[in-house]
């Protein structure tokens, strides 16, 4: 069932999405060729923690016994999402790379994520970047009460479609709130056959994150068991905001 969160609860949103936006630019601003992944994501827990937060991706999956050992994902690219940091991982120029993070504020989950270009990259990562953060945007425009969650889906398959590039299917986004992943599942493409679709209402909240890839849209997981990466080792790009629905449309509550 998806929940309609109350007064309260949005207020917590809105202030942990401030805050989470806050660790992303510090994240953004740490980022160079050089770095380690794990560098970037204790600079990302010890602001969260200094926000009053706790990192909502350390040990989640412990109740499965394969607990997520790190704060943030760090993805490097054809590594689509779940990128474990790592002191041996160093960024370098010509990378992309996706950062996405979590945190719990106040009892509440926000998440987020963003594709960061370290130094000069190449046009056809350029164009991947530029598409997926577009695709988000062209999406979440047809958010509001009353709206139909395909619309948001058909929208996003489109404009990555038009241009050239595939959106993943084996990884969707969420609802959030109370619990870092809720009901529903939202694909960012559109399947009738499959396509479990939903009337929008205000008060939901939303993990709008297209995940595109250069290539063909199959992945595969690495045997560690939370690394995806593209089947055909070409690029992916990632953007994700956590969403209001409103009476008159949406608003971002991770900026």
């Amino acid at each position: 069932m998806v929940s309609i969160k109350n007064d309260k609860e949005i207020k917590a949103l809105r202030e942990g999405g401030k805050k989470l936006a806050r660790v992303m630019e510090e994240i953004e601003n740490n980022i160079k060729s050089g770095v380690s992944t794990f560098s970037l994501d204790k600079a990302a827990e010890e602001m969260i923690l200094k926000l009053g937060g706790t990192p909502a991706f350390k040990n989640y999956g412990s109740d499965l016994g394969q607990p997520y050992p790190a704060s943030i994902c760090a993805s490097l690219n054809d590594e689509i999402v779940h990128g474990i940091p790592s002191r041996d991982v160093i960024v370098q120029k010509g990378d992309i790379l996706k950062i996405d993070i979590g945190m719990k504020y106040d009892g509440m989950f926000t998440d987020m994520a963003r594709t960061f270009a370290v130094g000069k990259i190449s046009e056809t990562a350029k164009k991947i970047k530029k598409i997926t953060e577009e695709s988000f945007w062209k999406g979440v425009s047809k958010i509001k009460n009353g709206a139909m969650l395909s619309d948001y889906s058909k929208a996003v398959q489109k404009c990555v479609e038009d241009n050239g590039f595939s959106v993943v299917r084996d990884l969707v986004g969420h609802g959030i709130g109370v619990e870092l992943h809720e009901d529903p599942q939202i694909m960012n493409y559109y399947d009738g056959y499959y396509y479990d679709d939903l009337k929008l209402k205000s008060g939901m909240v939303l993990a709008l994150e297209p995940m595109v890839n250069e290539g063909k849209y199959q992945t595969i997981i690495g045997k560690g068991g939370w690394v995806f990466r593209t089947k055909d080792g070409k690029l992916s790009a990632h953007y994700e905001n956590t969403v209001l629905v409103t009476e008159e449309g949406y608003e971002i509550l991770t900026k």
